[in-house]
């Protein structure tokens, strides 16, 4: 009788700790993906204008020529179930109140971009889109000259596995996050869910790839900063903004993270090199909204002055419920406005300060 009783207290205590363990867990993830926060409506400016272009995922603009590029995709749900169609617009900041043109209009092939990418060279722009399509992953190259956009290649490589965001170096390299490791299945929800680090960033020299930071939950957003020769990576289930110095042979070595408190999207630079992006500050609710469950998804929009290790100002520059537009993804500046992009809306926002 005392062997049995003690096997039951001993089961008892067992299954006390695994309930234990497995309510931490859950509470954990509700806490990490910012689930608890609270969301209040905040900006100092205003709404300038709402322009109709469908799922605005990226924006980023060349500062020079005053203008700006739209990655647009007509998406219903993440993932998709049938081919996504988009295109890549114009912008004339120099006339803020003109009408986006369709650059994309000639390209015969499926085409749904993502994270995208300029580099000017003399009087060409080059662009980098990366492209969804139900076949494969892809990075589509253009060049801009004037107002017309031509198709220069197509990048097809299985390190293009689930490409998110694009950086271009010069005309020729660039470097692109991998967002998952997995292409669906039960590894991927763990991806999702549990921040598995397992995303990376790979570089293109012009000829071949070649992984260059991996053990990133998540990556997302890239860009560089061409003064300090740092990459910045977002990874938004961690809330973190990731530092990487480049190196003279293009690998990265991580310098730190920078913790933002919210699910940190596409990064973008202002003309003093100060980050600015768009953010999810509760990725459940944005989770449920991607997938078409939800009808809102809160918006955010931090910037951060990076001046060196563990040293940097950061800013939350607007928050609100999504009433106005859901899902915020990116947020280019220009002068006093902010191009604020997103997943899946049918319009996007340009702010004024």
């Amino acid at each position: 009788m005392s062997f049995m009783k003690n096997s039951k207290d001993k089961m008892k205590k067992i299954s006390i700790i695994i309930a234990i363990t497995i309510t931490l867990f859950i509470i954990n993830i509700f806490w990490s993906t910012g689930y608890f926060r609270i969301i209040e409506n905040k900006f100092e400016g205003e709404i300038f204008k709402k322009i109709n272009i469908v799922g605005a995922e990226d924006i980023t603009i060349n500062h020079i020529d005053s203008f700006a590029i739209i990655s647009s995709t007509n998406r219903k749900s993440f993932p998709p179930k049938t081919q996504e169609t988009g295109g890549l617009y114009y912008i004339n900041l120099k006339k803020i109140d003109s009408e986006p043109i369709l650059l994309t209009k000639g390209f015969k092939k499926p085409f749904a971009p993502h994270g995208i990418s300029i580099f000017k060279k003399d009087s060409i722009t080059i662009i980098a889109a990366v492209n969804h399509t139900m076949e494969n992953e892809y990075i589509e190259i253009f060049k801009l000259i004037g107002m017309k956009l031509n198709h220069v290649k197509t990048l097809d490589n299985p390190m293009i596995s689930s490409p998110n965001d694009v950086v271009l170096i010069n005309e020729n390299s660039l470097y692109f996050t991998n967002d998952h490791k997995y292409k669906d299945g039960i590894l991927r929800l763990a991806e999702d869910y549990l921040g598995l680090p397992i995303s990376n960033v790979v570089y293109f020299d012009g000829l071949k790839f070649k992984e260059v930071a991996s053990g990133i939950p998540f990556a997302n957003g890239i860009n560089y900063d061409f003064n300090k020769e740092l990459i910045f990576v977002a990874s938004p289930r961690k809330f973190y903004i990731k530092v990487f110095k480049k190196n003279n042979d293009n690998s990265l070595s991580f310098i730190e993270d920078i913790y933002c408190g919210t699910g940190v999207d596409n990064i973008e630079f202002d003309i003093d090199n100060k980050l600015w992006i768009g953010a999810h500050p509760n990725l459940l609710h944005f989770n449920s909204y991607s997938k078409g469950n939800n009808e809102f998804a809160p918006s955010e929009i931090i910037s951060i002055k990076y001046i060196e290790k563990n040293n940097y100002i950061k800013e939350n520059i607007y928050l609100e419920k999504g009433q106005t537009m859901s899902g915020s993804t990116v947020a280019a500046p220009f002068g006093d406005f902010i191009l604020m992009g997103n997943v899946m809306d049918d319009h996007f926002l340009i702010l004024r300060k």
